[in-house]
């Protein structure tokens, strides 16, 4: 808060007498500040202060305050002393924090401040300690004036000063730190029942699939073959729903299915393109609005309150651009960082680099579409437009599910390099499944991730011709030599591939695709041409290598760390919002609060829940940010390493902080009317948007997936949201809508099978 400034400069020489009833004349108060430094600390000994009212009002060394640490090695308590107050009457002592043995007080006779005027000389506090040991504090004591108009006018930092933090001091990471372990921790309102079952609650209908789903069957839907009268029903079957250019439908009912003409580049001419030029990021370039007749650059502080430009001399800046309409579309939905990339490259690349497509490479079962899944979902929380198009869903749509019926062969000879038609009929749909990507990009799309074995130079080249001096092509190879994983990885593939649904004996798929995997082996040709990267044993999270070759440029960067740190070890992240603080109860946002009686309790049910269902998880962590209703929700928390991030903060509300959304709308009607036009890119005044919280969460998120040990993240709404919004591959204008309760555990289980949730409800 600061010192406030005196009303009369000279009342320090006026005695005690007068300079009280000038206090009392003006309503003003005492704002004392007491500080104890010392460089040779003693085990767990902290500084408390024990005296007359109104400091403690009692001389009981149990009911002492404690000071809190202001650094190193200063310790510090401050107060606000009503102006009736006549006489403060005090002494220090040394005890540890939760005990009251050993408990030391200072030497010498009582402390008294009189109408804020230390009596007695000034002196430091001396405590004896076994045998003739002695500890030297040095001691600052200040006084202030404050009027009562200063302390309305920054009501949170007053009530910080009656009650200061209660976690300065804790450092940034501590291990295995032992909780308080008051009466209330054993207490019947913050247990919880055995069996954890018990607090399970149904997720929203928009959550994370709770299910085993296929990756591939949630990728892009064919339009090319919808379009034309093609799609397979959920059982495979010959049915099909005849749709119109309206999108209207007949109904369901038997069709034959009508052969198409399709252009397929001959893939024995070999690309001969100038080489990979320089990658860039994908994005496109926002054009100049006009605002008073004038044409500028804007300068986005967010939704509602553009600020426009202009050079010192007033005259108008104006810049010719010629944009095309394919360059007009919108800049990807992002800030800092990635915005200023898109633009860059906009401005500075070639055309084709204004879209970026991922070309999967590998034999079956080696983790191409699980990693083009969380790819995808990865750059769409970046704010890229990106879609996924799986060639195998293609394929089943166009031949069906089991590629005998069509051929009258048997399912792996249609995989056969010695199988002419089987082989067209593979190019074919690689071929429509590239044209939907093309016609994508052209509508505005940014990165398309083709997903596909592509395992012969000939696809690649079709692949390239198709996508000349249309987007920039990396080819991404994941290759697996490690045989139990790809054993693992078969038996989930008869499990729920569409391929295996009409097969109820599942050895007998399993052989099936074990030929047909032998069948790719054969022909299979290693990447060597053009840009690439290659992931050779990455899945398990430890060892295995990245190589590159001809990546340059921000996305295609943070592509390659994106990869480096992606794993398939299957873990638990438990996200929960801290227990309920003070501010909740008030309805103010943002601030630094402490936690409310009913946040308390919510401390010791998460430390249970957290010890229950981590019990055999030793290597767990628990994240907070560093505002303290986080620190302290993770106080109770014992036996996993606790880390303090900054990433993790609440939204700034830069000049909102501390207000309530009924005072916001009061007193800043525009910027309330703003905020409620589009929550994701509104800017708080001299504070933050939806989408810069995205982008300083960017290393969490990558941390997050590097982790191979289960992470409790313990944070605020905002950030959650966010967070989870990766997970579940929501949509970013769905993020500030999001549901995030209190005292609510969203576990989301990441693994082989890609991403799942649960949900506790520990407390209403």
């Amino acid at each position: 808060m600061g010192t406030g400034a005196s009303r009369n400069p000279d009342s320090s020489s006026h005695g005690g007498e007068e300079r009280e009833e000038s206090l009392d004349q003006a309503g003003g108060q005492l704002y004392v500040s007491l500080k104890m430094e010392n460089y040779k600390l003693k085990g767990e000994l902290i500084p408390h202060v024990h005296g007359s009212v109104p400091l403690v009002g009692s001389w009981d060394s149990s009911k002492a305050l404690s000071m809190e640490r202001e650094s190193t090695s200063m310790w510090e308590l401050s107060f606000v002393v009503p102006p009736n107050h006549e006489t403060l009457d005090f002494k220090f002592l040394l005890k540890p924090k939760y005990n009251n043995a050993p408990c030391i007080v200072e030497e010498g006779p009582n402390r008294l401040l009189t109408g804020g005027t230390l009596q007695g000389d000034a002196r430091p506090a001396l405590f004896k300690l076994n045998g003739d040991e002695v500890l030297e504090y040095q001691v600052f004591i200040k006084a202030d004036r404050v009027s009562p108009f200063d302390l309305a006018a920054s009501w949170r930092a007053y009530q910080e000063n009656l009650q200061p933090s209660t976690v300065r001091g804790i450092p940034d990471v501590s291990i295995n730190s032992v909780p308080d372990t008051g009466a209330e921790n054993g207490s019947s309102s913050a247990s919880l029942e055995l069996d954890l079952e018990h607090y399970v609650v149904p997720a929203p209908a928009t959550a994370v699939n709770s299910g085993l789903i296929y990756a591939a069957n949630m990728t892009e839907t064919p339009r090319s073959l919808t379009c034309a009268g093609v799609f397979s029903n959920s059982e495979g079957s010959g049915s099909v729903l005849q749709s119109y250019k309206d999108g209207g439908m007949l109904g369901d009912r038997p069709a034959a299915i009508k052969e198409m003409e399709v252009m397929v580049p001959d893939p024995s001419k070999v690309y001969t393109g100038s080489g990979m030029v320089e990658s860039k990021s994908v994005g496109t370039f926002s054009p100049l609005q006009k605002q008073d007749g004038h044409r500028g650059l804007f300068v986005d502080r967010g939704v509602g309150s553009p600020r426009l430009v202009k050079s010192a001399s007033a005259t108008t800046f104006s810049i010719d651009l010629k944009l095309d309409s394919e360059t007009k579309n919108a800049m990807p939905a992002a800030a800092g960082a990635v915005a200023a990339a898109a633009v860059a490259d906009q401005m500075l690349g070639p055309k084709e680099d204004r879209h970026l497509t991922i070309v999967l490479v590998g034999l079956p079962a080696r983790g191409k579409t699980f990693t083009a899944a969380k790819l995808t979902r990865y750059l769409r929380w970046l704010g890229h437009d990106t879609k996924h198009f799986n060639v195998g869903k293609y394929r089943r749509l166009k031949h069906g599910a089991n590629q005998f019926t069509h051929f009258c062969l048997q399912s792996a000879d249609f995989f056969s390099g010695d199988n002419t038609e089987g082989m067209e009929a593979r190019n074919e749909v690689a071929a429509l499944a590239m044209d939907d990507m093309m016609a994508w990009m052209q509508e505005g799309g940014q990165v398309g991730i083709f997903d596909a074995t592509n395992s012969t130079r000939n696809r690649r080249n079709m692949l390239m011709k198709m996508a000349e001096g249309k987007c920039k092509i990396i080819f991404l190879e994941t290759i697996c030599n490690d045989e139990r994983i790809i054993e693992r990885n078969i038996r989930l593939k008869i499990q729920q591939s569409p391929d295996y649904a009409g097969e109820p004996d599942f050895e007998a798929g399993y052989r099936d695709f074990k030929q047909r995997l032998d069948n790719y082996e054969k022909i299979y040709e290693p990447v060597e041409e053009g840009s690439y990267i290659k992931m050779i044993d990455m899945v398990k999270g430890q060892g295995g290598q990245i190589q590159v070759n001809n990546i340059s440029g921000y996305l295609p960067g943070r592509i390659v760390f994106f990869l480096v740190n992606t794993h398939l070890t299957p873990r638990p992240i438990l996200l929960t919002r801290h227990g309920e603080s003070r501010d909740n109860v008030r309805g103010r946002i943002g601030g630094d609060s402490g936690l409310s009686d009913t946040g308390d309790i919510y401390t010791k049910k998460l430390a249970n829940f957290v010890e229950k269902r981590l019990k055999n998880e030793r290597t767990a962590s628990i994240w907070t940010s560093t505002l303290q209703r986080t620190i302290l929700t993770a106080s109770s928390i014992a036996g996993f390493p606790k880390i303090q991030w900054r990433a993790l903060d609440e939204i700034n509300a830069g000049v909102c902080d501390g207000m309530t959304y009924e005072e916001i709308k009061k007193n800043m009607p525009e910027e309330y009317e703003s905020r409620k036009k589009d929550k994701l890119r509104y800017r708080y005044p001299r504070g933050e948007s939806y989408l810069d919280v995205i982008q300083r969460l960017e290393p969490v998120i990558i941390e997050l997936e590097r982790q191979r040990a289960p992470v409790v993240v313990i944070s605020h709404q905002a950030v959650l949201r966010a967070l989870y919004a990766y997970f579940a591959d929501r949509p970013l204008k769905e993020i500030p809508h999001i549901e995030m309760p209190l005292h609510t555990i969203i576990e989301i289980q990441m693994g082989v099978t890609g991403v799942q949730e649960k949900r506790y409800k520990l407390m209403d």
